[in-house]
């Protein structure tokens, strides 16, 4: 499955069209759809963090995934977030998407907005694993061998 082209803006106010502009070889997103799943995405953070000094090349975002709005209601969110997030990190990494949720979970094989979305893509836009939720144990065991097996040739 490819991720498909989308646009959004980082909390740093950069246009960006995705996946054309993720940075990494592998990109692990989080894909959320409503404000209380912030918890869910923060389960995952720290072994993200992790996970990028442990594989050079992967990188990981937050997609905030909003229904299309018009441009005073899109400022209002970005800002509300951006005073939220004081990471320039976090801020850069962080994403939002304004377009047609049903289209864009459908592009996807996303069946509901319930939980959060953990997906990784390669470079190419091909994803390469997904899971749901919060974090948990078995999720990350799973998640690790991926990078394993796509990170070292010899494996292969």
């Amino acid at each position: 499955m490819s991720f498909p082209i989308v646009n959004g803006s980082n909390l740093r106010r950069e246009k960006l069209t995705l996946p054309k502009d993720f940075e990494g070889d592998y990109n692990l997103l989080f894909i959320a759809f409503q404000q209380w799943q912030q918890d869910e995405v923060n389960s995952w953070i720290p072994l993200a963090e992790g996970l990028e000094v442990q594989f050079p090349g992967l990188f990981y975002y937050e997609l905030p995934t909003i229904r299309s709005l018009n441009t005073l209601s899109r400022f209002f969110i970005n800002e509300g977030m951006r005073a939220g997030i004081p990471n320039p990190k976090a801020r850069e990494r962080t994403i939002t998407l304004y377009l047609d949720k049903d289209e864009f979970r459908a592009a996807l094989s996303m069946d509901d907005e319930e939980h959060i979305f953990i997906l990784l893509f390669d470079r190419q836009g091909e994803e390469l694993w997904r899971a749901r939720g919060s974090h948990n144990q078995d999720k990350q065991t799973e998640l690790v061998e991926v990078l394993q097996l796509a990170t070292n040739p010899s494996t292969r």
